[in-house]
């Protein structure tokens, strides 16, 4: 069914709700995600929220708030974070939305400098820049994604060459709008430059600093990328993983675990005169027909919840995948027909795509598929990036793992898929990865009943302590469960002087909440310990109650990384 819904080209889509709700006008507020739940299924509540649309309007409504010792959270316009990052901490608290604040300021085509308002989503961002002649060099993905939200979570594509493909390096210029003493009227507007010292605070800030208003970035002369996937046994995955970052700009890699497989990305810069009109449309991106993402989404959970063998599971998922690439993952030559590789087309074009999001609107008759109206796609998305120098030995284990019981992967891990390995260069942003890397990013099962453990769901919660705990690994900002984040702060050399930033910032903590306290080890921990814990990666099990033992997942060591604890199903 969901094979169906996505090569279907639908005219129209709904796109994706706004993330704040509120019952009287402005006030009684609630604020979710893109996925409609936040990984510890907490309902987030606000007093009241402000559409800011000007800078002007932005410092009235911090002023207001700082003046009444509110706290403040932003949200953006899809708020697609996954952790609390929005969420204000109940009806005293007060969201600040970014939705109007969507403008182009100015460009600079003589100096290739562009500023726009936080709120500006990249697909308008990318597509004024190259109408200016002008190419963003690297951004995440998919392109739903508001700037300011982008930067305060440290979102990136995938390269090593030059600055890397991390978008806050690109950052030569911000203005954040912070809370201020009562002699300023409660708020104040700081402009930092290229070299002001707290820039490198303030381009990846999980938004605990203030709001951003204005980003100013340094772009480059409008090119052309040529693209290709090559599909090759994963028997050299180790060798290949710390070199193919180095030998094409804009490289990553697939790997199919349950296949054997690995999709290496040939993608390099060519020249603007090159023939070529390629476009990225994304499949599993595009709008599909709500009926049939419920459907697909009934199917799933009668095959993750009902005792399904891995086997079977595999045989569901790969007539998908395969699919997937017989139709270029999405990639045409000319934007509407694949005719071969390479794929050779304009940067803004090529780097990110997400058309369910810009579709006509057709009354929910089809939407993105995770849609929160629709019964549709339900996941989790784990990120977590190891040092370059330790992914050969990461990926080793993963391949022991897997070789052990192939199929139980198609069970772990969204085949439709795979893992996907990006390259992240090391950045002087305090919360920015202090070495070259390699991201890992996986999309797995998640189900709507707490406590509901996923088929084989040991398998990605070893890859994950795996990465975290024995290679030192970082989990991305804006993705992953509580127990990811538990400690992180001690892995960042800068961050004490964030948090010195912070302090200067906002002295009574009013961007703060008791999320990013945890994250940030002012306060607290993002573990919360109860029954099924583990299962809703909430905490690392020490105990069965911790799993599900009611439906046979017992706290057991991991395979390959015995200091690892998992829900294991007894049978396995």
């Amino acid at each position: 069914v969901l094979l169906l819904a996505i090569l279907l080209h639908i005219a129209g889509c709904s796109p994706p709700p706004e993330p704040v709700v509120c019952t009287h006008g402005t006030s009684n507020c609630t604020v979710t995600n893109s996925f409609g739940s936040f990984p510890d299924r907490s309902i987030c509540r606000a007093g009241n929220v402000a559409y800011p649309r000007t800078e002007q309007e932005l410092v009235a409504a911090v002023a207001a708030s700082a003046a009444a010792k509110r706290k403040m959270k932003v949200a953006t316009k899809y708020s697609h974070s996954l952790p609390k990052l929005a969420c204000p901490g109940g009806l005293d608290g007060t969201i600040i939305s970014t939705a109007l604040l969507n403008r182009t300021v100015r460009v600079d085509v003589e100096r290739r400098l562009m500023t726009v308002e936080s709120g500006m989503v990249l697909r308008d961002l990318i597509e004024a820049a190259g109408a200016a002649g002008l190419s963003l060099p690297h951004s995440p993905y998919w392109y739903g994604l508001t700037i300011g939200g982008l930067l305060s979570t440290g979102a990136h594509g995938s390269s090593l060459w030059g600055k890397g493909g991390a978008v806050h390096e690109y950052v030569v210029g911000l203005r954040i709008v912070t809370s201020g003493p009562a002699s300023q009227g409660f708020a104040v507007v700081r402009e930092l430059g290229a070299r002001h010292p707290d820039l490198d605070a303030a381009k990846v800030s999980l938004g605990v600093l203030g709001v951003v208003s204005q980003v100013t970035l340094a772009l480059q002369p409008l090119f052309k990328r040529s693209v290709a996937f090559v599909k090759r046994d994963d028997s050299d995955l180790a060798d290949q993983v710390a070199a193919w970052g180095r030998l094409h700009e804009f490289a990553d890699m697939t790997w199919q675990p349950e296949q054997r497989k690995v999709i290496y990305r040939q993608d390099d810069r060519v020249d603007v005169s090159s023939p070529g009109n390629g476009l990225s449309d994304t499949l599993l991106a595009r709008s599909a027909p709500t009926r049939m993402l419920a459907d697909a989404r009934a199917a799933e959970e009668l095959l993750q919840e009902n005792g399904t063998a891995a086997a079977d599971l595999c045989a569901a998922a790969r007539p998908l995948a395969d699919t997937v690439e017989r139709q270029a993952y999405g990639y045409t030559n000319d934007g509407v027909s694949f005719t071969g590789y390479p794929v050779v087309g304009y940067q803004h074009r090529i780097q990110a795509s997400g058309t369910c999001m810009d579709s006509p609107e057709d009354g929910l008759l089809s939407g993105c598929p995770w849609d929160r109206r629709i019964h549709g796609s339900f996941y989790y998305n784990s990120g977590f990036s190891v040092a370059l120098s330790k992914a050969p030995a990461f990926v080793s284990d993963m391949q022991r793992l897997r070789d052990l019981n192939p199929d139980i992967f198609c069970a772990g891990v969204d085949t439709r898929v795979g893992v996907l390995l990006r390259y992240v260069k090391a950045s002087s942003a305090y919360l920015g990865k202090p070495e070259d890397c390699v991201d890992f990013d996986i999309i797995y099962y998640w189900s709507r009943t707490y406590g509901m453990p996923r088929a084989h769901a040991d398998v990605v919660d070893e890859i994950e302590q795996m990465a975290l705990r024995k290679y030192g690994g970082l989990p991305h900002w804006g993705k992953n469960r509580n127990f990811a984040f538990s400690g992180v702060i001690t892995k960042y050399p800068g961050a004490g002087k964030f948090l010195g930033v912070k302090d200067r910032y906002d002295p009574n903590g009013l961007f703060s909440s008791e999320w990013s306290d945890q994250v940030l080890g002012i306060k607290g921990s993002p573990d919360i310990v109860k029954e099924s814990c583990a299962v809703e990666g909430l905490c690392i099990c020490s105990e069965d109650s911790h799993c599900a033992p009611e439906h046979g997942y017992f706290c057991r060591p991991g395979k390959v990384y015995d200091e690892a604890r998992v829900c294991s199903l007894l049978q396995d």
